[in-house]
């Protein structure tokens, strides 16, 4: 069905007149009329949710509990036209494709009859097609029309990057589906991505810490009594379990790294009032004691899901005692497994999947247990892959040696700037900067050095690779709420050192004039900035590195490929 449909639904349901629902909605009556002929859509999110709430209130003042904001918002996102709306072009994708197969840009244009300026700007990110779906399908059914000839190295090409069979690929019709689906993202993927770092963005730690109560604290030394070993059945007992091995782990004088994985489903558990809470407690003694953990998670589910389970491990990936993992291919459907095992204890679970509350979790102290067990981890983190890698100041020399390695690789990359790049920054204006706010001559000197190896670094790496850098800048009205820092994450300096506006706005102009020194580097400037505090730099294909620049300084390096396709399709959106 159709928005306009829906909505007509419950405006003849509730017997409300649109004046009524417009005055409620804070929308003009000519918008609701033109929402109800189907003439128009909403444009965002938003718009759905303001009418999804005044519905929700129009029910209750007539007696309705049924009709929820929460219930009619996603009726709404489920409309054809709104999740058409919703579609976008993987620009990624459609490169990946006319690079692999060899495709003619000009030629292109004249067969799918559109503008070579609009492909080119389609192509670089600039802007997306007024129609993704359509677009995309004219650009599957020519390429799918160029391998009906061809049964060799073109077919095998196009299986590989769409990742599927070529037996699954040997229609036409098959083939312009396949390719047409490949080429377009859903806008959901867009906006838990955007969530996903609003969140990383906005998170401090040290508020986070004082909020919890983290630094107040005692790890306990209180003898814990648990048989060598216990096994545990039913839901009840295997939430008892985990606690169990919390309390064993903490409890213990053994500082071992901790091995988690778990693909059994959570919901349960999760819905119970106090087995979250008293988890996230144990898990926080853990880091408290001091104690390195090795997570592998389980992102076999929906993007959505993943990125929602990666935001609830924020607050424990910024401590940078998290090493987090993944494994490939884990298509397993008929059984689920649990695993953790610390230098005290390992606990084991098994269950066939469907029938998690009939499964069995094993619980053992005994040294020839922990050492089986701590083997089968050791081998399971051999197996997974990292879903990222994640620095702070202890790790600083780690971080630098990636940035070096990386420097040899060709390839394209492009940046999400929330700051203006250190590398653009003349020497003497970053004197000048310093002097103003009497930094200590220490710090001053490791900042000039710093600055001095970016420059030098980003000068040789724009000999032979192509840089474009998207920053997104913040107006003189919006300065005195939201300052802007000299980005110093790379160096790990804990200190915010803001710039006054005129000399954001002198910095901006000298990363003009680097950009006009530079072929290779392409600047752009937005005035829209949905990130305060982070900067994104990705090496297409390799890697997404976020960088946060306070509170604490850390960087995130992404590999896992679906998480970093979302992260290098990501278009932020227009803050108003």
């Amino acid at each position: 069905m159709e928005f306009h449909e829906i909505l007509n639904k419950y405006i003849t349901l509730l017997e409300c007149t649109s004046k009524e629902l417009a005055k409620l909605s804070d929308f003009s009556e000519a918008t609701l009329s033109r929402y109800r002929s189907g003439e128009r859509t909403p444009e965002n999110p938003d718009a759905l949710i303001h009418l999804s709430g005044a519905l929700e209130g129009l029910a209750k003042s007539k007696g309705r509990t049924d009709i929820t904001k929460t219930a009619v918002y996603h009726e709404f996102l489920a409309c054809d036209d709104i999740r058409a709306g919703r579609l976008r072009l993987s620009r990624k994708n459609l490169n990946s494709l006319i690079f692999a197969m060899d495709i003619s840009v000009t030629k292109l244009c004249r067969e799918i009859n559109y503008d070579p300026s609009t492909v080119f700007r389609i192509k670089n990110g600039s802007r997306q097609p007024s129609d993704p779906r359509l677009f995309a399908r004219r650009i599957a059914a020519y390429t799918a029309k160029l391998l009906n000839d061809d049964e060799g190295e073109n077919a095998k090409k196009l299986s590989e990057i769409l990742d599927v069979s070529e037996e699954s690929l040997k229609s036409e019709k098959d083939r312009t589906k396949a390719i047409e689906d490949w080429l377009i993202s859903d806008e959901k993927d867009n906006e838990r991505v955007l969530a996903f770092l609003q969140k990383l963005s906005e998170f401090d730690l040290n508020e986070y810490i004082k909020a919890i109560h983290f630094d107040e604290m005692k790890v306990p030394t209180l003898p814990f009594q648990l048989p060598t070993s216990k096994y545990y059945y039913g839901l009840k007992q295997m939430m008892q379990s985990e606690l169990d091995f919390l309390k064993a782990t903490v409890l213990s004088k053994s500082t071992e790294p901790v091995t988690l994985y778990s693909d059994m489903p959570m919901t349960e558990m999760a819905a119970d009032p106090d087995f979250p809470k008293k988890w996230m407690y144990g898990m926080a003694l853990m880091l408290k004691k001091g104690l390195h953990l090795h997570s592998v998670h389980n992102i076999d589910r929906p993007f959505d899901e993943m990125m929602l389970g990666l935001e609830s491990w924020i607050p424990m990936y910024m401590t940078g005692q998290i090493s987090p993992y993944y494994l490939k291919d884990t298509q397993n459907r008929v059984f689920h497994h649990f695993l953790r095992v610390s230098g005290a204890a390992a606990l084991s679970g098994e269950a066939i999947v469907g029938f998690h509350s009939d499964g069995r979790y094993y619980l053992s102290k005994t040294h020839e247990d922990i050492v089986y067990y701590n083997k089968r981890a050791k081998e399971l983190i051999k197996t997974a892959f990292p879903l990222m890698e994640i620095y702070r100041e202890s790790r600083k020399s780690e971080f630098e040696h990636f940035l070096k390695e990386d420097a040899g690789v060709r390839g394209v990359r492009r940046g999400i700037l929330s700051a203006p790049p250190l590398f653009t920054a003349s020497e003497a204006f970053l004197r000048a900067f310093l002097k103003k706010r009497d930094v200590p001559k220490e710090d001053e000197d490791r900042i000039l050095q710093y600055s001095k190896a970016q420059r030098r670094a980003y000068w040789e790496l724009l000999k032979t690779n192509a840089i474009t850098d998207e920053l997104f800048t913040v107006s003189k009205e919006e300065f005195s709420k939201r300052p802007v820092s000299l980005e110093l994450s790379g160096l790990f300096y804990e200190k915010q050192l803001f710039y006054s506006f005129e000399e954001y706005c002198e910095h901006l102009k000298e990363t003009e004039s680097f950009c006009a020194e530079n072929p290779n580097y392409e600047f752009s400037a937005d005035s829209a900035n949905p990130f305060s505090n982070l900067q994104i730099r990705i090496h297409e294909g390799k890697w997404a590195l976020i960088s946060k620049s306070s509170a604490p300084s850390i960087h995130f390096v992404i590999r896992h490929p679906k998480l970093l396709n979302a992260i290098e399709n990501f278009v932020p959106p227009v803050v108003e």
